[in-house]
């Protein structure tokens, strides 16, 4: 493609994404012992579950 055909490309795509409409996801974690939505948790709660880092291991 030449930088023309590029920059054309991006130009509608980018119109394209202003006609995009997303839905709220209702995400849920484990506070206290028990899972709840985090938009029901305390300010102070919530900001903690943004610090959060998620591990993984092999088997």
């Amino acid at each position: 493609m030449k930088k023309e055909e590029i920059l054309k490309k991006i130009t509608e795509l980018e119109s394209k994404l202003k006609d995009i409409k997303g839905e709220k996801c209702e995400v849920y974690s484990r506070v206290v012992g028990y899972h709840r939505p985090v938009q029901n948790w305390n300010e102070g709660k919530q900001e903690e579950f943004g610090e959060r880092f998620e591990y993984g291991f092999e088997q």
